[in-house]
C-alpha cells in the first residue's frame, strides 16, 4: 500500500529525516485501520487492551473524586436506560460486520452520572461513561440524551482517543516507545490520556478535532437510530446547545463545529441514520 508523505503528514508536524519517514510509514501500515460507518482510514499505534486497562484506572480514580449518583435517583436510572440501549444497538451492528467485532472485544460498559455543573460527557475504552448533571438541563428528554451518549460512545467505537494518543505520544517518545509508554501506565501517558477522553477539566489540549467531532455525530445517529430513538432530535439538541453557550464557554463544545456547521451537517447525513431507524419504544 502507497502512502503519500502528504497523508503522513496529516499525523505527525514533526522534521523527521528519510529514515524517520520510512519507520513511521511502516509503522502506519501496521497499524491502519478503517473507522465503521465512515470508512474513514485511521492510524492507532496503541493496544486497545492496554487502553482498557488505563481507562478502569482512571475511570475508579475519577469516580473516586466523584461520586456516581445514587442509583435510586431518577435521572441516573436514566443515564444508565439510555446507555443500555444504546449499548445494545453498538453489539448488534459490531457483531453484524464481522470485521468490526474486535472493536468492542472486553468491553465492561459502566454508565453513572456525577453531579457537576459543566455541561459534558464522555466514554473512555471498554464503554467507560459518565454524564455530568450539568447537560441534563439542556437535553430536557431521554431522546436528546440519546444524541450525546450516542457522540460520545462514538468517540470510543471509532478508536478517536487512540488516534490522538498515538499523535501525541509520538511526537514526545517516539514510535517506537509508544507501546511501553502506555502498557507501564506512566504519569505522561496517563495526563495525556485524561485530555485525550475529556476527562480533564475543560477537556484539556489534546480535546478531540473537529474531523472526530463530525465522524462521532454519524456514528452517534446511527447508534442511537439502532437503538429506537429519532435521529431528528439532534437538530434540536445542538440548536439548543448553541442557545445555551451564547455568552460563555462549554467544554463540551471547545473543539466542536460551528453550530451552523453541526447542524448542517447533521441533517444531511440524517437520510442514511434514519434508515437504521425503527419508530418504536426504546426499552
Amino acid at each position: 500500500m502507497k502512502i503519500a508523505n502528504s497523508t503522513m503528514k496529516q499525523y505527525f508536524s514533526f522534521p523527521l529525516g528519510r529514515s524517520g519517514w520510512a519507520l513511521f510509514l511502516f509503522v502506519f501500515i501496521l497499524s491502519c485501520t478503517k473507522v465503521p460507518i465512515t470508512g474513514r482510514r485511521q492510524m492507532n499505534l496503541l493496544a486497545e487492551g492496554d487502553l482498557m486497562k488505563m481507562s478502569l484506572t482512571e475511570y475508579n480514580k475519577f469516580l473516586g473524586t466523584h461520586p456516581p449518583t445514587p442509583e435510586t435517583d431518577a435521572n441516573a436510572q436514566l443515564v444508565k436506560k439510555v446507555g443500555k440501549n444504546i449499548q445494545a444497538a453498538v453489539e448488534k451492528f459490531m457483531n453484524a460486520n464481522k470485521k468490526y467485532k474486535k472493536r468492542i472485544a472486553g468491553y465492561n460498559w459502566q454508565f453513572n452520572l456525577v453531579e457537576e455543573k459543566t455541561v459534558n460527557a464522555w466514554c473512555m475504552p471498554g464503554g467507560k461513561v459518565v454524564v455530568y448533571s450539568g447537560l441534563l438541563p439542556v437535553t430536557q428528554n431521554e431522546t436528546a440524551l440519546a444524541v450525546v451518549m450516542g457522540h460520545e460512545i462514538a468517540h470510543a467505537i471509532a478508536r478517536h482517543g487512540n488516534e490522538r494518543m498515538s499523535q501525541q505520544l509520538a511526537l514526545q517518545v517516539g514510535a517506537a516507545a509508544v507501546s511501553v509508554a502506555v502498557s507501564s501506565q506512566s504519569a505522561a501517558s496517563q495526563d495525556i490520556f485524561n485530555k485525550s477522553y475529556g476527562v480533564a477539566s475543560g477537556l484539556g489540549a489534546l480535546a478531540y478535532s473537529r474531523k472526530h467531532e463530525s465522524e462521532a455525530d454519524k456514528l452517534g445517529l446511527v447508534f442511537m437510530a439502532m437503538a429506537g430513538y429519532d435521529p431528528h432530535e439532534a437538530v434540536a439538541f445542538w440548536e439548543r446547545m448553541a442557545k445555551a453557550s451564547k455568552g460563555g464557554s462549554m467544554a463540551i463544545l471547545s473543539t466542536h463545529p460551528s453550530d451552523e456547521k453541526r447542524i448542517e451537517d447533521i441533517k444531511k447525513f440524517l437520510p442514511k441514520a434514519m434508515k437504521y431507524y425503527h419508530p418504536t419504544t426504546p426499552q
